[in-house]
């Protein structure tokens, strides 16, 4: 059931609360996938940072966040070549899959107490999510037909089960493994993907031949050449990763997590510069797709910014809950001291309660709907007063314990930016792009994901370095200027898009 079919049966299925009965099946399957990306995500720096007495690696707060930062832009990075595989080569359907047996094979290197199966793991994880994550969304694109105003509303109810998975991973693997032992709580994240796995198996059905076969080459030529750019991009992948270690081997360099970070940023923009010269001047591009791949740049370089806040929540803000934050919970006679990672599941299940009433709310704005630039807007504006907020316990001093209230405002403020801007972005992904590179530019979208979770953890290698409430008030100041920007061309950008709103 292709989205651009006006009669595709999709468009009058209503058999999961009201949308396709497919949007069921990458429902639950994403909420699995989430569970297990997030539930290592609240371990991961507080593993790397926990001293080797307690069963963590000992690293210093700069060497983690390099890791850290390393691992996040590519779990999100290789998107852009898992949604290219998918479109030549594999499919989206069977790209997923494959992707979710990477995922859960990572999960279970990291269930191992080993220095190097911790990074195999981890290696493992980013090249399946490079193949999964794009690829889902994709598909529910694929599940309505072209103009069905459902679409938007189909996609916030997608984040819930992003969001649902998300929220149930910190408590159970979170405690798992900050209470009892930490590859037992990665252990835990592999279950989870093996779960997604096989209720998308057996939910296939209900997709029909949505996102199932990889777009046809134009010609032979076009396929040979398609084969030979895989296979160089495969070899230039593999000099990339086995020439430094083994210069490093061989004594002639010194490897470093920060020296790696360095060059992996470098990488990330020429990758970024050079995925949107390819899309803007290789394509027989009509004036109005060349317009909308103007407006992907734009949406691209807002999302960035966003997450680069947002995806804090992994890296400076558990440093914070950990380090600055009292964690006593009382009721009466009754206190209980929860895990720093259980903060982690704050957004998602503010993301569930609240993805229906903002679903509702652009259904019924109507023809008052906020255009998406004014949207991607609204969520730099949230995003910046998350991090105000956190400026005057930050003053108090680097000792001082605040009180956890203060980061539950600020998840709630970044919940509500999320809700305005990801899932409009994912929805506006599937209607800007192209039909032949649907799965390229929803890799792009994830790319700039990949970017911001870099850039923010960047700023939290400096969490010791830089007073605090300087820290904090620098970020914000970054997202309020350029969403003012944003929200003052918003209407110039709107006609960009060529109706596709």
């Amino acid at each position: 059931m292709q989205a651009s079919s006006p009669g595709s049966k999709s468009q009058y299925d209503t058999a999961f609360f009201g949308h396709p009965r497919g949007l069921a099946t990458l429902f639950f399957t994403e909420m699995w996938e989430r569970f297990s990306y997030y539930g290592m995500r609240a371990l991961l720096i507080l593993f790397m940072t926990a001293s080797t007495s307690t069963g963590g690696l000992g690293f210093s707060i700069p060497k983690a966040s390099a890791i850290y930062g390393i691992y996040v832009g590519l779990v999100y990075g290789l998107s852009l070549p898992g949604g290219w595989i998918a479109d030549r080569f594999l499919g989206l359907r069977r790209s997923v899959f494959c992707g979710g047996i990477l995922i859960a094979a990572g999960n279970l290197c990291l269930a191992v107490p080993r220095l190097g199966f911790f990074y195999l793991g981890l290696g493992l994880i980013v090249s399946g999510t490079g193949l999964l994550k794009p690829n889902v969304s994709t598909i529910v694109g694929r599940l309505y037909a072209t103009g069905d105003p459902r679409r938007d509303s189909g996609f916030s109810i997608f984040y819930m089960g992003i969001n649902l998975g998300a929220f149930i991973a910190p408590l159970i693997v979170g405690y798992v493994g900050q209470r009892v032992d930490w590859h037992m709580g990665f252990g835990l994240a592999a279950i989870g993907m093996v779960a997604g796995l096989t209720q998308y198996t057996l939910g296939g059905k209900y997709l029909g031949e949505a996102g199932l076969r990889p777009v046809q080459p134009e010609s032979l030529e076009e396929r040979a050449r398609q084969r030979r750019t895989l296979a160089l991009s495969g070899a230039a992948v593999g000099v990339l990763v086995l020439a430094p270690v083994l210069l490093n081997a061989l004594g002639v360099i010194q490897l470093t997590a920060e020296g790696l970070n360095n060059a992996f940023g470098l990488i990330l923009l020429a990758v970024v510069v050079a995925s949107f010269a390819g899309l803007l001047f290789s394509g027989n591009w009509s004036a109005v797709e060349r317009k909308r791949l103007y407006v992907v740049a734009v949406l691209f370089f807002a999302s960035m910014l966003f997450w680069s806040l947002f995806e804090q929540a992994g890296s400076t803000l558990t440093l914070f809950a950990e380090r600055n934050t009292d964690k006593t919970f009382s009721l009466g006679n009754f206190s209980y001291l929860f895990p720093a990672s259980w903060f982690q599941s704050v957004q998602p299940i503010l993301i569930v309660v609240l993805a229906p009433v903002f679903a509702w709310i652009w259904i019924a704005l109507g023809k008052r709907n906020p255009s998406s630039p004014l949207k991607f807007a609204l969520g730099l504006f949230f995003a910046a007063a998350g991090f105000l907020v956190l400026i005057p316990p930050a003053m108090r001093g680097p000792a001082a314990q605040a009180s956890y209230v203060w980061l539950l405002i600020t998840y709630f403020l970044h919940t509500l930016g999320e809700l305005s801007l990801s899932p409009v972005g994912l929805s506006a992904m599937t209607k800007l792009a192209p039909t032949s590179v649907g799965g390229r530019i929803m890799g792009l979208w994830f790319l700039s994901t990949a970017c911001g979770n870099y850039l923010g953890a960047r700023v939290s290698g400096l969490y010791e370095s830089m007073p605090l409430p300087k820290l904090f008030g620098a970020v914000s100041a970054v997202a309020i200027i350029f969403g003012l920007i944003l929200a003052l061309f918003a209407k110039p950008i709107k006609e960009l898009m060529g109706g596709a709103e």
